[in-house]
């Protein structure tokens, strides 16, 4: 059997068949995208200061009208949430196309994230997000880029305006469920913010280790 490779990254047989397997026994077909899925899971096993056995996917090569971030019990091998978020304002319309780690650039960070406190601040019950990828999106507290509910995140204002509303950065959530996703999250657990951007794979320390492996 020979690898699965997506662009530089190449995965063993034996990675494959094995997130294979959790993807099917999870149900995610037609639900989460595999690609986006697999490389979730590569870093959450290499991730080794995490304290949760919980893992979030936000998909972003999804447009902001679907259904894009995911809450994974790795431990019990279900999906807990299934949720709408914002991007930054800068990163694109309905759909996200341009990140950055940059202070000011009201864009979206790619790649992986541990979570950690929760506080009450300007947009109420929030998550602070310690970005573990240097360059990519280690500026992610100095942005104050963290999990909200807002009201621009809400299903309704696809209605009146084609698209979800954006945020400055921050991964924002729909009022009625960001509690929540919250409390599910938060204490450790791991977040991957994913889109098919070439140039983040080549920068990511994380997903490098199994870049052109067999």
């Amino acid at each position: 059997m020979a690898p699965s490779s997506e662009g530089n990254i190449v995965y063993s047989p034996a990675e494959v068949d094995e997130c294979a397997e959790l993807y099917t026994s999870m149900q995610l077909e037609g639900i989460v995208n595999y690609k986006a899925f697999r490389q979730a899971v590569e870093g959450y096993k290499k991730i080794s200061n995490r304290h949760r056995d919980i893992l979030t996917l936000i998909d972003f090569s999804k447009p902001s009208t679907e259904k894009r971030l995911y809450v994974f019990d790795m431990k019990n091998r279900k999906m807990l949430f299934n949720s709408l978020v914002s991007h930054g304002r800068n990163s694109g319309g309905n759909y996200a196309t341009s990140f950055s780690n940059e202070y000011g650039s009201y864009k979206s960070s790619l790649g992986f994230y541990l979570t950690e406190t929760t506080y009450n601040g300007g947009n109420g019950y929030s998550l602070i997000l310690n970005g573990l990828e240097k360059g990519i999106n280690d500026k992610a507290k100095e942005r104050a880029i963290v999990v909200h509910g807002a009201s621009y995140a809400n299903p309704s204002v696809i209605k009146g305006g084609g698209r979800l509303g954006r945020s400055l950065g921050c991964p924002a959530l729909p009022q009625k469920i960001s509690k929540p996703i919250i409390d599910a999250i938060k204490g450790g657990s791991v977040m991957y913010i994913y889109a098919e951007k070439l140039e983040y794979f080549a920068q990511s320390e994380i997903l490098s280790d199994i870049l052109n492996e067999m």
